[in-house]
């Protein structure tokens, strides 16, 4: 009989059990990027499992540019239809729903050069900060309990509306998201409630995830605090207290890692120029973006290039 560990395993080695068929498949790999897998196979009925992560550090101290951080899930209890999103489906299942079982198998591939760039100004303090600079020098791995967080970012990624350039912003942003409540498996759990007392109320909450979504609607046409203050009704402090907590990072440094996370797509995938990537991500000149995506990518944008 199957189990949970047996998946998370065997699915990274692509030997997955074939009784269970491969529904879908979506992958992206670009490079100096995050490399992920998303698999959906049917449910079949010797399956025994539960929703479960997995956390995979790997490190060799005399071949570093073999470290590698990987994330991967199992997650059951979700449909997939081949001809519409079924959690958007507003007909009740009946005899002509198409819709099937599903087992979703997410890998998450973070090398240590797309991690460099959240810890390379940061005083390693704890146990996370040195797994994401690849300082703890032995290799590990954790399962970890799928908590509502993460289940909400996994179905997230795989039920919404969005195609093309829109889509993988959209999907840049919920990798991010999967890694830091991912991360937090490896240092002790925070106390309930929030050092912003304002986020207690979901008010609160709902205008910080407003102000990222803002972000993510702006990555070619920059917007100030102020302005991004003013567009969710809350005062500047706030919102930078709110983010910072909620988000696991400052406004501008996640706004920073959206671009160029897009960047790469738009020169990898869709093999525009540097001087259109320029443009469309809204810098002033080609030296001014070649040297932020030279300092968050440890890359020039020309390798990118195909």
């Amino acid at each position: 009989m199957m189990q949970t560990l047996d998946i998370l395993q065997s699915a990274h080695r692509n030997t997955i059990d074939s009784r269970m068929e491969l529904l879908d498949l979506k992958e992206q790999q670009i490079p100096g990027s995050v490399h992920y897998v998303i698999r959906r196979y049917s449910a079949p009925t010797f399956l025994s499992t539960e929703d479960k992560g997995m956390l995979v550090y790997h490190y060799s101290k005399n071949q570093p540019e073999e470290n590698f951080f990987e994330l991967r899930f199992c997650i059951t209890g979700n449909k997939y239809c081949a001809e519409k999103n079924c959690s958007a489906c507003a007909a009740s299942p009946n005899n002509n729903c198409k819709s099937t079982d599903a087992i979703d198998v997410f890998s998450f591939h973070f090398s240590a050069n797309f991690l460099y760039q959240f810890v390379h100004n940061v005083k390693l303090t704890n146990r996370k900060d040195e797994v994401l600079a690849f300082k703890h020098p032995y290799s590990f791995h954790k399962l970890f309990p799928v908590c509502n967080r993460k289940r909400m970012v996994l179905d997230a990624l795989l039920n919404n509306s969005f195609s093309g350039a829109l889509e993988n912003i959209y999907l840049n942003a919920k990798v991010h998201e999967v890694l830091l409540y991912s991360i937090e498996c490896l240092i002790e759990e925070k106390e309930e409630g929030f050092a912003c007392k304002f986020l207690e109320e979901e008010s609160g909450r709902d205008r910080i995830y407003k102000a990222r979504e803002v972000l993510l609607e702006h990555i070619g046409n920059p917007i100030t605090i102020k302005e991004l203050s003013r567009k969710v009704a809350i005062n500047e402090c706030y919102l930078k207290k709110g983010f910072k907590e909620i988000f696991g990072t400052t406004i501008f440094d996640f706004y920073q890692q959206q671009r160029m996370e897009h960047a790469k797509y738009l020169l990898y995938e869709k093999s525009l120029s540097v001087t259109d990537v320029s443009d469309l991500l809204g810098y002033s000149s080609i030296s001014h973006f070649s040297a932020a995506f030279k300092k968050h990518t440890g890359l020039k944008p020309c390798e990118l290039l195909k």
